[in-house]
C-alpha cells in the first residue's frame, strides 16, 4: 500500500501578520513562519549598528529594525536585522504602512552562534534578486563584517578596518570592531 503524502497549506501573507507575538523572529519562506536565529546580546549589536548608522542615514532614507518585511521577488518575506531604504526610490518619499515590495537598498544580517548558513546564502541571493544594493554580514564571533556588493563582488574586514557607507551611506565610517564591541 502507497503511503499518503500530506501537503501542509501554504501560509498566507495576511495570516503570517497576524501571528501572536512570542518574542521570537520569523520570516515567511516557501509558505512557512520560519524562526531565525536571535538573542540579547545579537538584539544589542543590532542596536549599536543602527544607533552608528542613524545620523547619517537619516539625512538620505531610513533605517528599520528587524520587523520590517520585505516582500523578495521569491514570495518570501525577510526581515533583515536593520534596513536601509533610500527615499529616491520611495513613492512620495514615504514607507508603505506594511511589508515593502523588494530588498532594502542595504540589508544588514548579525549572524547569531546557531546560524542556519544554507538559508543565510539563500537569504544574501534572494536580497540581491529582489534589488538590494549591498548586504552586510556581521559576525560578532569571527570580528568581521563581510561587505557584498553583488554576489561576486565580496569584502571582509576584520576588526581594525573601516567600514564604511559606500555610495549608499557616502559619510558612515567606523571600525568593524565599532560596530560589534559592546561595552
Amino acid at each position: 500500500m502507497a503511503e499518503m503524502m500530506v501537503v501542509k497549506p501554504k501560509m498566507t501573507e495576511e495570516e503570517f501578520i497576524k501571528l501572536p507575538d512570542d518574542g521570537r523572529k520569523y520570516e515567511l519562506v516557501d509558505g512557512e513562519a520560519k524562526e531565525v536565529p536571535a538573542g540579547v546580546r545579537h538584539d544589542a549589536i543590532v542596536m549599536r549598528i543602527g544607533y552608528l548608522m542613524y545620523p547619517f542615514a537619516e539625512k538620505v532614507g531610513f533605517l528599520c529594525a528587524s520587523s520590517a518585511g520585505f516582500r523578495m521577488v521569491t514570495g518570501n518575506i525577510r526581515s533583515p536585522d536593520v534596513s536601509l531604504v533610500l527615499k529616491g526610490r520611495l513613492p512620495e518619499g514615504q514607507l508603505p504602512e506594511g511589508f515593502m515590495d523588494g530588498a532594502p537598498d542595504l540589508a544588514i544580517e548579525v549572524i547569531s552562534p546557531n546560524e542556519d548558513w544554507a538559508e543565510l546564502g539563500r537569504k544574501i541571493g534572494e536580497y540581491f534578486m529582489s534589488g538590494a544594493k549591498q548586504v552586510w554580514l556581521v559576525d560578532p564571533q569571527a570580528k568581521t563584517v563581510t561587505i557584498y556588493k553583488s554576489l561576486t563582488d565580496v569584502k571582509v574586514l576584520h576588526a581594525e578596518e573601516e567600514v564604511t557607507g559606500g555610495d549608499l551611506l557616502p559619510e558612515l565610517r567606523c571600525k568593524v570592531a565599532d560596530l560589534i564591541s559592546l561595552p
